[in-house]
């Protein structure tokens, strides 16, 4: 029986119905149910024209409607026969519209129709039978009875494997292609309405757009590629651009996983079908849609979608992008970030593939995309400013330069080297690297060296300016022929006078064009030199000029001339001249481009340095590289980049790790190691291997050039690590040995340098000095280390190395270190080298290091250093020196008039250095009393500096000695601890064992008790004690500055008087406030800086005595020298921090080191201050001293300073409940203030706090009574305006504002009230001034009007006179 079908109905009902009507429904729990299956398929296998009878249609419908209930075999057998029913059909369609048989074609339209509504009902049936919860139901039917639950269990097992054997997955394929063979038809024929064949269309293409829905079938690239091909064939061929377009946006909302994909799918659309509209209509579409900035899921999806289909077909993308450019201004940063990867699709489309012919339009957009993606830059997002610095990256590498656009991209990336947010940051050092290895600068071997190109660009500058010269004399010349030419052709008589006249001017013409082509060979053309020479002086070519003054005698007429021939030849020369203007001028902007791109790279190295200091590891890796390349283009001031980045060696992160780009970025160590192999350590190819050794060897002593201490002391650490990985060739450690050992004269810091880095490698293995020692004692502390005291001093360094420099660990007693006897040479090298007589500062130097190594290497180091001072001693104090200290300071202060700079080369002599080195002229002690005993004040300095550096070495070694008693005590108890337990039983060894180690505990106490007792009454007052000798010659000289003027004197007696002061506490105690006067009274910035870092060794040794007077200490912070506040600030942070004494209300002091002129200064004070709010409430606590330091009194700063130290202080109170009590004493403090100033500053720091609670608001409104009546001050008022401002924003949005809205009420009410007050209180000061100006006019006026009678009276004594 034939069925009534409509497919538009029918879908819509399937669509709207959770109940589909079926007129012959069966149930898949029926026994039947297979049965007419099986006569179901069996009648559309015989003619698939049998699915219109409604028995067999039913009978489908039926087992899709109830899909969840039915088995996969049934499944799969219903899928096979749909299938190949449709099949069968398509085929019998496919011959009748071949044929032409209308009616034939005609006939398979509703069978087709039907089979599709089938197709169309079964993707959606089989996700049903996939979802896991319907698993069981399909076992349900199955059983005929309850059998138990062996049976249940049975069935289930083999429904389980029916549906191992059939899932869904894998037919999709193959369904879909099938589908796409349906849509080869040509439903225009068939369907004639336009609404069936959409209906027709949209029941094919609805399975693909379902399938698309679930993220794991696309997946698999075969469904993706058949649901793509659906598509694309709807919409070419069967009009379904409308419904895709609806379609694809629908899901691009709905479903994330579609973005690639269905770009991809308008790709194939517009690449593959040759149909860009659908595109173009999307494109359009997403163009005018409003996103919305809160909506975090769609934006993304269509930015996903733009990016790909930009990446696959820029063309389509391009066409419609001054639509989409309105985007750029969207909400929703997503979008803009999108656009701007899809700006750098379309310029590398633009710059690869342009036309010849289009070229200019191409240019012109390109330059127009260029400029927006800088103007980008100043994006409001941090990620969208970060996507156009990776995109600017990336488009560096493209084989045409946009010099222009590249020097506007270079400036505009070493701008954002200041953004405040890293990953901006990261991006600009990043695309400034890639502008320097891409850059189009090639000419001079693709280095960027500054000097050659400013000099390039001067002589292009000159030549140029010298053709154009040229150029504008022979334009003059021609001008002048051409008036002479059309005078001739006037008078045939003129002519032949003017032909003579130039004969006459062609003889002279000679001599110039000999001069011109000598000038011509100098300026380096060779090739047109004459005819350059000729045309730009005179505007004629040579040989014309000889043929006229040949024809000039038979006087020819004008018209036998080849005037055709001399103008060819003029445009010839012409055009050459031309060229080579034109030459010029381009190599002119190349090189001022050039220059230009160099000084923007320059400018970017002081910022560059800064990140190498930042807390984000990529950004410092960026900065390490920015400097290693540049420093192989040979830019000069990377050099300084190089040197401050060597500190990042203490770096603590060496672990690899993920960046956000998915990149993997080592530790900064190692990116730091690795960098500096790489430019100074890695072999050069084309080199011999001695020719390498040379190199290596040079580098890494030129890494000692100028270096400061903390450079070195970085650059040993360097050397270390190289060591203890076996980098450093034996070669080159050999080569080192050779320049340090050479007898050949030799720049000082060489020599240096090589003893220097040879002291470093030796930190990780001793054995690099342990067979040179005679070597660093023949060469550094003999000839030339007398000439060289530096060198002499770096040879003390390496000495101290053969002790093997091993670390103490902590809590143990072993001493790995090596020690020497006495008698080694190296300590009369050593006795010798101190003792030497010399007058050059560089020996206090030397002394300390020589001093250090004796105490590091000597057994005994007390021992000699007893008859060192004893020797130093005499000599400061023999009186039989005088004539020879007369002699010697006339013979070396003519040596110094010969020759100031005597002490750059190292000579091997002793004695004629020793004379050179004299520096400081012998001086008295006592200059002002010739009759009293006298001493050299610099030998008497040098005795000084040496007791101090003793006492303060003994001390260490005191605890070295300590150290060893307990481990030899701690042996001995080991010992007897060991024989008592052989001796005794458990339990007596139990118990010996316990005493044992309450006598070792004793025994360690009675040691340490003892070593102090030497070092507090035996050292500075023992009666055998040499150091006694020199406490009140100290004391004495340190204390009588009018006596002891010479300042290196002074200087060595406060350093070593700062030393004694930590032996001691005894000494301490009776003379520390001495320091602090000589702290507070000199003049010396050196004393001073001194004072102030032997204050903070003191405290560590006595931290009470110090803590007593640690305001004095806090004056140094306010000191004019740079140095000696940058040292204050430095110990006052270790001091503090390490709790070695007490803030008690300074801490303003170091607050106000926030704001200093000097950018050293503030970074140390705000590496404090984030420091100091890791321990418990330490800024909380004091925050109220800071305030009233900073506001109030002597102390105080302008309001703008205040402002921007505390904003920046009030970042570490982060607590809630801190704030609640900050805002609680903030208020009541308003009550104790006077001054508006003071309202100014407590209302700004109320300002500042969050107000996240409403406790915090309500302690505001509790202290109201507190600032009422200071609310008419403007500034006042407005901050607490901003503070309603943050509190509404803070306030959660389901509770009312009436709160705040009716406190802010009442501040107006105040403010209004306080205005009022304030203005009468004007009014009546003003009223008692004005009366008492009228009472102070008053006698004025009596005063006056008594003088006036007075002289009324006289006048009239005067007229009687006259009258008589």
């Amino acid at each position: 029986m034939a069925i009534s079908f409509e497919l538009q109905e029918e879908i819509q009902a399937l669509t709207e119905n959770d109940d589909y009507p079926i007129p012959h429904d069966h149930d898949p729990n029926d026994g039947d149910i297979e049965r007419l299956l099986e006569a179901a398929v069996e009648a559309v296998a015989e003619s698939s024209d049998a699915i219109t009878e409604s028995d067999v249609f039913d009978v489908y419908r039926s087992l899709l409607k109830h899909a969840d209930a039915v088995s996969g075999p049934i499944m799969n057998k219903l899928l096979d026969s749909i299938s190949s029913g449709l099949q069968a059909e398509l085929d019998a369609t496919m011959r009748d519209v071949e044929r032409g048989d209308q009616h034939g074609y005609m006939s398979h339209k509703l069978p087709l129709e039907m089979f599709g509504f089938l197709l169309l009902w079964f993707v959606s049936a089989a996700e049903k039978v996939k979802q896991p919860e319907d698993e069981d139901g399909q076992s349900v039917p199955i059983p005929k009875g309850r059998r138990g639950r062996g049976a249940k269990a049975g069935s289930s097992r083999s429904a389980n494997k029916k549906k191992e054997a059939w899932t869904w997955v894998d037919q999709i394929p193959a369904t879909l292609g099938l589908i796409s063979k349906v849509l080869r038809l040509q439903t225009q024929r068939i369907w004639a309405t336009t609404a069936e064949r959409e209906a027709f269309i949209t029941c094919m293409t609805r399975p693909a757009y379902h399938i698309t829905e679930n993220e794991q079938y696309m997946k698999v690239e075969a469904i993706k590629v058949g649901v793509l091909k659906i598509i694309c064939l709807a919409v070419k061929h069967h009009g379904h651009t409308l419904g895709a377009q609806v379609a694809i946006m629908q899901h691009l909302q709905f479903y994330e996983h579609l973005a690639e994909p269905m770009a991809e799918c308008l790709s194939i659309l517009a690449n593959e079908f040759d149909y860009p509209q659908l595109g173009d209509e999307l494109l359009r579409e997403i163009a005018g849609k409003n996103f919305n900035v809160q909506d975090q899921k769609g934006p993304r999806v269509f930015a996903r979608f733009l990016v790909r289909f930009a990446e696959l077909a820029p063309r389509s993308i391009l066409k419609q992008f001054s639509l989409l450019r309105e985007q750029m201004d969207s909400e929703s940063y997503p979008i803009r970030v999108a656009l701007i990867e899809v700006i750098g699709y379309l310029i590398r489309e633009l710059v690869t593939s342009g036309a010849d012919e289009e070229q200019r339009q191409t240019q012109k957009q390109t330059i127009s995309l260029y400029d927006e993606l800088i103007v980008r830059l100043m994006d409001i997002s941090s990620y969208v400013r970060s996507k156009v610095l990776q995109i600017l990256s990336k488009l560096c590498e493209l084989k045409v330069k946009f010099p222009k656009q590249r020097l506007q991209i270079t400036a505009a990336a070493v701008s954002a080297l200041s953004d405040k947010v890293s990953t901006v940051r990261k991006g600009a050092a990043s695309l400034l690297v890639q502008l320097l290895l891409t850059h189009p600068y090639v000419m001079h071997g693709g280095l960027l060296e500054q000097s050659i190109f400013e000099t390039e660009f001067e002589v292009v500058k000159q030549e140029l300016a010298k053709v154009e010269d040229k150029m504008g004399k022979a334009v003059e010349r021609n001008d002048e022929d051409d008036a002479d030419h059309n005078e001739d052709e006037e008078d045939g008589e003129a002519q032949l006078s003017k032909k003579k006249k130039r004969s006459k001017g062609d003889d002279e013409m000679d001599v110039d064009e000999g001069e011109e082509a000598e000038a011509g060979e100098e300026g380096g053309d060779t090739e047109d030199e004459p005819s350059m020479a000729v045309d730009e002086d005179n505007g004629e070519p040579p040989t014309p000029q000889k043929k006229t003054r040949k024809h000039s005698k038979l006087a020819p007429r004008k018209s036998q001339l080849d005037i055709a021939a001399l103008s060819s030849e003029q445009e010839a020369l012409a055009a050459l001249e031309t060229n080579k203007l034109l030459q010029l001028r381009l190599k002119k902007k190349y090189y001022g481009e050039a220059l230009n791109f160099i000084h923007q790279i320059e400018g970017a190295m002081e910022t560059m340095c800064d990140l190498l200091g930042s807390t984000h590891k990529a950004e410092v890796i960026e900065a390490i590289e920015f400097f290693r390349v540049s420093h192989e283009y040979h830019f000069e001031s990377a050099k300084i980049g190089i040197k401050k980045m060597l500190h990042l060696i203490w770096n603590k992160d060496n672990t690899t790790s993920t960046s956000e780009d998915g990149n993997e970025l080592k530790g900064i160590r190692s990116r730091l190691l690795e960098c500096y192999k790489s430019i100074y350590f890695d072999p050069i190819p084309d080199l011999s291997p001695k020719e390498q050794v040379n190199r290596i060897a040079k580098n890494m002593i030129e890494l000692t050039y100028d270096a400061t201490l903390a450079e070195l002391t970085s650059l040993e650490e360097m050397m270390r690590i190289m060591m203890d990985e076996n980098q450093v060739h034996q070669d080159i450690q050999s080569k080192l040995w050779q320049v340090y050992s050479t007898n050949k004269q030799l720049p000082k810091a060489q020599r240096r340098g090589a003893i220097a880095i040879l002291g470093m490698l030796a930190l990780a293995k001793r054995s690099v000095l342990t067979d040179r020692v005679e070597t660093m004692l023949k060469i550094g502390l003999g000839p030339f280390g007398k000439a060289d005291l530096t060198l002499a001093r770096y040879t003390c360094v390496a000495l101290q190395r053969l002790n093997g420099s091993a670390k103490k660990v902590k809590g143990s007693l072993l001493d790995k270190t090596l020690r020497l006897e006495m008698d080694n040479p190296i300590f009369r090298k050593l006795q010798a080298a101190i003792e030497m007589p010399c007058r050059s500062r560089d020996w206090f130097g030397l002394a300390e290091q020589a001093i250090n190594a004796i105490y590091a290497l000597g057994e005994h180091p007390d021992v000699l250093c007893n008859e060192i001072i004893k020797s130093l001693t005499r000599r400061a104090f023999n009186q039989d020196r005088k004539p020879r200290t007369a002699s010697a300071e006339s013979q070396p202060s003519q040596l110094t008039e010969k020759d100031p700079d005597a002490m750059d080369e190292d000579h091997p002599g002793d004695v004629t250095r020793v004379s050179e080195d004299i520096s400081t002229p012998p001086e008295s002690t006592q200059g002002d009393c010739p009759g009293l005993d006298v001493g050299d004040a610099f030998e008497l300095s040098q005795l000084l500096f040496v007791v101090g550096h003793v006492a303060i070495k003994q001390i260490v070694f005191l605890e070295l000695v300590e150290r060893e008693w307990k481990r030899q005590k701690d042996e001995k108890q080991t010992i007897e601890k060991q024989a008592a337990a052989k001796k005794g039983g458990n339990q007596a060894s139990k118990d010996g064992g316990e005493e044992l180690d309450q006598v070792a505990g004793n025994a360690e106490d009675e040691i340490g008790e003892r070593i102090a007792a030497v070092r507090e009454t035996e050292l500075l007052y023992g009666e055998q004690s040499l150091l006694a000798i020199y406490g009140p010659m100290l004391v004495h000289i340190c204390g009588s500055p009018h006596k002891f003027k010479n300042r290196t004197l002074r200087a060595a007696a406060t350093l070593s008087f700062s030393k004694f002061l930590c032996v001691s506490s005894h000494f301490c105690d009776a003379h520390h406030r001495l320091l602090f006067k000589i702290l507070e009274t000199s003049r010396d910035a050196n004393i001073r800086s001194n004072i102030v870092i032997a204050l903070g060794d003191v405290a560590v040794s006595f931290s009470n005595i110090i803590d007593e007077n640690s305001n004095e200490l806090y004056k140094g912070l306010s000191d004019k020298d740079l140095v000696v506040k940058k040292n204050t600030l430095m110990v006052l942070t270790h001091l503090i921090l390490n709790g070695m004494i007490k803030v008690k209300g300074q801490l303003g002091e170091m607050a106000k080191c926030l704001e200093d002129p000097e950018p050293r200064i503030a970074d140390l004070a705000k590496l404090f201050f984030k420091e100091l709010s890791t321990k418990e409430n330490a800024i909380y606590n004091n925050l109220p001293d800071v305030i009233s330091h900073l506001s109030t009194g002597a102390h105080a700063v302008d309001e703008e300073t205040f402002q921007s130290t505390l904003k920046y202080i009030f970042t570490f109170i982060e607590k809630e409940k801190q704030a609640e009590n900050i805002v609680e004493k903030l208020c009541q403090r308003f009550h104790l203030c006077e001054e508006p100033r003071q309202w100014r500053d407590i209302a700004y720091c109320l300002s500042l706090l969050p107000f996240k609670s409403e406790r915090s608001v309500k302690k505001l409104v509790e202290g109201l009574q507190f600032y009422r009546d200071k609310l008419h001050e403007p500034k006042v008022f407005e901050r607490f305006q901003e503070i309603l401002a943050k509190a509404r924003s803070n306030k959660s949005k389901d509770k009312p504002d009436s709160d705040l809205d009716e406190f802010e009420k009442i501040l107006e009410e105040y403010r209004a009230q306080g205005e009022e007050d304030h203005a009468l209180e004007k009014r009546v000061v003003k009223k008692k001034a004005a009366a008492a100006r009228k009472r102070g006019a008053a006698p004025a006026r009596k005063t006056r009007s008594k003088k006036a009678a007075a002289a009324a009276l006289v006048d009239d004594n005067d007229d009687d006179q006259y009258e008589d």
